[in-house]
């Protein structure tokens, strides 16, 4: 592979690559974190953090959103179900399990720990990236 390629691997056509799907999936993530983190700030300041929970549902599944639409236009090639409304029901299960563990986190760390709830959920966002890849990529997105 020549080093002028490398841009055009990561960002253009399918790749079953495991690491170019984990880079894509990251650019994914990242979109998503912005306009989850941008939205969670945006509800919070105009709303108060009496309801930081609900805000942080409200951001999440937009977050979530924008995942699913990556996931199956740009980052993985192999979709595992032919039915897509089964496999959007089990992303969206995926997405109900991380939206879980980021209210677990966001309670713990923000709530208990003190820490200031953007902290809280950059903390919680890593956890949940990693959490979130191995599952879609383990029961949507395999190889055949």
């Amino acid at each position: 592979m020549k080093p002028s390629s490398l841009p055009g691997l990561l960002l253009k056509g399918r790749s079953g690559d495991v690491r170019i799907q984990l880079f894509r999936y990251l650019v994914s993530g990242g979109t998503a974190f912005i306009v989850d983190a941008g939205l969670l700030a945006l509800l919070t300041e105009l709303f108060g953090e009496e309801k930081l929970l609900l805000w942080t549902a409200i951001a999440f599944s937009a977050g979530l959103l924008i995942t699913y639409l990556f996931s199956i236009l740009w980052v993985f090639d192999n979709r595992s179900m032919k039915n897509r409304a089964a496999e959007a029901g089990v992303f969206a299960l995926i997405g109900v399990s991380g939206l879980g563990l980021t209210e677990l986190l966001m309670w713990l760390l923000a709530g208990k720990a003190g820490l200031h709830y953007l902290v809280s959920k950059i903390v919680t966002t890593v956890i949940v990236f990693f959490w979130n890849f191995a599952a879609k990529k383990l029961l949507l997105f395999r190889s055949k």
